[in-house]
This record gives structure tokens, C-alpha cells and sequence, in this order.
């Protein structure tokens, strides 16, 4: 008997094993934070060589360069492998570099023994999980957007940001469990710098083999599958979801948009012209610019320079806002459109930017640049941090978007890299101009998605390459 309505529970059991790559994105991300001491105070006891500020500024931002290499490799891999085979790749990598992370002194070192060789292997494993959250930051977003209902598209693929953040979450609450587990030893600080830091690293073996496992269960997206010939197979797969007679509705639609024969219809990047690879780009590049990360890696140093007494736990109440404002666009992307929700938050955070500035400047009390920086972090968290991934997911043609999106999220990996290493000595030398030219930025980017920016909410993708067939 065919299945006339789809099966709700099978949609959000595919979403919720998709999103653990969100989850482990946010993990592997955060978890230097806890075990950066400990990792400095143990290769400082190298005796081969010396171990400066600048190798440890490297070797803590290591992975970034892995998150650059794993977005470029994505449109290859999600083409070539597709995107269930190639999350599991992420995951496999996640699980490796933990691993290695833990003991990178595997087959070619002596255990405990600190060396420049030893360093270099340490961040090579670094970088590996890097390739594996470059991987998962384009591939979550873009299975969940091929896999759900255009009704329902932006709140399961804003479900992934909630994923990220509530993973830098887990992390930081583990770290905290680990050094808490040996707080009664006489030298909790020597077991923190010899052991404590491998603990931290390899606890994220535990959510990345859980993850690799079980995306071995999920199915292939059915454009994939479409495009690859498959289209029996897609056919199940959307009938499971949306019911049999929609289905039906859906695989004509995506057969319309791609050349069913042999080969897969290789298009070129431009094939739909400039200017939806150019938005697609631009949203990931000012998703970095307006200068979140900024804030969310040097909360408590800003906090502290602010006058705040406890910057701890005005870091720990941010960490609740941005979990609750993300949970806000969730509930809201479906009924109030993508490009609102980009714009108010654009407008917020320069709002809560210029608070900032101003606070630096003149005499006002420290709760004034406190609840401006958590407006701003807020405005971030219900606009730009979920909205862009729904973007990236859903605004590319089929026959473009593994090749699109691998480019969309590479340029974010960059332009993370370069506001994370120009915000400190920005701020340092001037905290007036840092958060002015981060609040001129948010108002330039409100204005770039007014103009620029197609609204996609209630589209199916294939709505969307009819759309940008139209605008070449």
C-alpha cells in the first residue's frame, strides 16, 4: 500500500542524525578553548625547541586551515560521492583526528615526550578534523535542504546553527566536567598540562563515531539521486517523506531541472550567470565580516576590559541569549521569511556594534556596553548565524550546488581566519573604531540583502533554478 501522506517521524530521524554534523562542527570548533593551556605548558617543555606565542597561535587556529581545505573539497566529494557518502568521510575524519589529537605520538614518537616533530604532527591531526568540519559546514546544511520539504526547510536546516552553538556548549561543559573530575588531586595543574588536554581532545571520539555510524542508516538526498540516474530510488525516498502523489509532483519537477541520461549534467559554476554565485558568496563573507566571531572567541577578555568583575559568567549568560535567539529564528524563518529575520538582525547588531563604540569613548556605566555587546550577539543569533546556512542550502540551482556551496562556505572559513586575527590588535588599538567599522559593516549588509537578496521561503529548490534561469 502506498504511503499517501509521508511519515513525519522518518523525516525528523533522517534531520536530527544530519544535524550531529552541526553538532560536531561546533565540538571540534570549541574544544581547543579548554585544553589550550594545557597544550601550550606541555610543547613549552620541548627541549628541542622553543615554543612561542606565535607557534601557539598557530597551532590553536590550525584547524581553520583544514576547515578551508574541507569546504573546497566539498563540491568534488558531494558530486562525486554524494552527500551521504561524504558526511561519512567528515565523520571518519572527526574520529581520526580525536583520536590523533589524543596520542599524536602514534607508532612515530615517545609518549609524553614534547618536539617540534611532535607539534607538526599534533596539527596535522588538527587539520584533519578541520577537513572534517570543512566537510560537514557545507554538506549538513545542503542534505537537510535536499532531503526536507520546502515548507519546512528553513526551520529544519536553521535546527543545524542550533546544532553548532549547542555543540561549542557541550564541549565547554565537558572540558569543565574533565578538570572537575581531578580537582581533588595535590597537582590538578601537572595532570591538566600532561593528560587533561588529550582527554578533552579525545572525548569528541565518542559524538563522531556515533555520527559515522549512523549516517550510514540515513538515505541519499533524492536530487542526488535524480541527477545520478536513481530515480526510482528518489522516488522512495520522497514518498517516504512526502507521501506518494507529492512525490510524484517533485521528482517531475527535479527531472525538469536535470538531464537524465548516462552522465550527470556537469554545469558550470556560472551556467546561471554571475550574480547568484556572487550573493551566495557575499552572505557567507559578511556572516564573518559584521565581526561575530570576534566576540564569541573573546567574550571574556572584552568583558574584563569593559570593568566587568565576573567576565565568566557574563560569558556563560551570552552563551544562554545565543542559544535561546537561535531557537527564535527556528521557530520563526517559516512564518516571517529569510529576509526579514537577515535584516532586523543586521540593523540589531549595528545597533548593539555602535552601543559598543560609543561606551569606549564616553562615560557611562558598565552595564551599557554589556547589554549592547549581548544585542548584538543576540541579533546575530536569530538572523545571520541560522539564515545564511538556509541560504547556502536553498539558494544554488541543483546542477550548481555542490560546486556553489563548496564555494560559499570557503570563503566563510577564510573570512573567519581574517576577523579572528585582526580583531585583537584592531581592539587594542582602538576599541571605537573595531565596533564602528563592525556596526558600518551590519548596516552595509542590511542594505546588500534588501537589494540583492531573493526572499526563498516557501520555494522548492527547483522554484529556485527556474528563478536564476530567468535573471541570466
Amino acid at each position: 500500500m502506498q504511503n499517501s501522506k509521508g511519515n513525519p517521524a522518518y523525516l525528523f530521524g533522517i534531520v536530527l542524525v544530519a544535524v550531529l554534523g552541526g553538532l560536531l562542527f561546533g565540538y571540534d570548533t570549541a574544544v581547543i578553548s579548554g585544553a589550550e593551556k594545557g597544550l601550550q605548558a606541555f610543547f613549552q617543555s620541548a627541549p628541542d625547541f622553543t615554543y612561542t606565542d606565535g607557534w601557539h597561535g598557530f597551532t590553536t587556529s590550525s584547524a581553520l586551515i583544514g576547515c578551508i581545505i574541507g569546504a573546497l573539497l566539498s563540491g568534488v566529494m558531494a558530486s562525486r560521492l554524494g552527500r551521504k557518502k561524504s558526511l561519512f568521510v567528515a565523520g571518519i575524519l572527526f574520529f581520526l583526528s580525536a583520536l590523533g589529537s589524543y596520542y599524536p605520538e602514534f607508532l612515530f614518537f615517545e609518549k609524553g615526550l614534547a618536539s617540534k616533530s611532535l607539534l607538526v604532527a599534533f596539527n596535522g591531526y588538527r587539520i584533519l578534523g578541520g577537513i572534517g568540519v570543512g566537510l560537514a559546514s557545507a554538506l549538513c546544511p545542503m542534505y537537510i535542504a535536499e532531503i526536507a520539504p520546502a515548507s519546512k526547510r528553513g526551520k529544519l536546516v536553521s535546527w543545524n546553527q542550533f546544532a553548532i552553538i549547542f555543540g561549542q556548549l557541550v564541549v565547554y561543559f565537558v572540558n569543565f566536567l574533565i578538570i572537575r573530575s581531578h580537582a581533588s588531586d595535590p597537582d590538578v595543574v601537572a595532570w591538566t598540562n600532561a593528560i587533561g588536554w588529550r582527554v578533552m581532545f579525545v572525548s569528541e571520539a565518542v559524538p563522531a563515531g556515533l555520527f559515522a555510524l549512523l549516517i550510514l542508516l540515513v538515505p541519499e538526498t533524492p536530487r542526488y539521486l535524480a541527477m545520478h540516474g536513481q530515480a526510482d530510488k528518489a522516488f522512495e525516498v520522497l514518498s517516504r517523506i512526502n507521501g506518494s502523489e507529492k512525490a510524484g509532483e517533485i521528482l517531475q519537477e527535479i527531472k525538469e531541472t536535470v538531464q537524465q541520461d548516462s552522465h550527470v549534467r556537469q554545469e558550470k559554476l556560472f551556467a546561471y550567470g554571475f550574480m547568484v554565485v556572487f550573493i551566495g558568496c557575499m552572505l557567507s563573507v559578511f556572516q564573518q565580516i559584521i565581526g561575530i566571531n570576534a566576540v564569541l572567541y573573546f567574550a571574556p577578555r572584552i568583558f574584563e576590559s569593559m570593568g566587568v568583575d565576573n567576565n565568566m559568567l557574563f560569558t556563560v549568560i551570552m552563551g544562554v541569549i545565543n542559544i535561546s535567539f537561535t531557537l527564535v529564528a527556528v521557530f520563526t524563518v517559516e512564518k516571517l521569511g529569510r529576509k526579514p529575520l537577515l535584516i532586523t538582525g543586521s540593523l540589531g547588531m549595528a545597533l548593539g556594534a555602535f552601543g559598543v563604540a560609543l561606551s569606549s569613548v564616553a562615560q557611562v556605566p558598565a552595564l551599557v556596553p554589556v547589554v549592547s555587546i549581548m544585542v548584538y550577539s543576540a541579533s546575530f543569533m536569530f538572523s545571520w548565524g541560522p539564515i545564511c546556512w538556509v541560504y547556502i542550502a536553498e539558494l544554488f540551482p541543483n546542477t550548481i550546488r555542490s560546486q556553489a556551496t563548496a564555494w560559499a562556505v570557503a570563503f566563510q572559513w577564510i573570512f573567519n581566519f581574517v576577523v579572528s586575527s585582526t580583531f585583537v590588535p584592531m581592539y587594542t588599538r582602538s576599541p571605537f573604531f573595531a565596533y564602528a567599522l563592525y556596526g558600518v559593516i551590519c548596516l552595509v549588509a542590511a542594505v546588500f540583502v534588501w537589494r540583492l537578496v531573493p526572499e526563498t521561503k516557501g520555494k522548492t529548490l527547483e522554484d529556485m533554478t527556474h528563478f536564476w534561469k530567468t535573471q541570466k
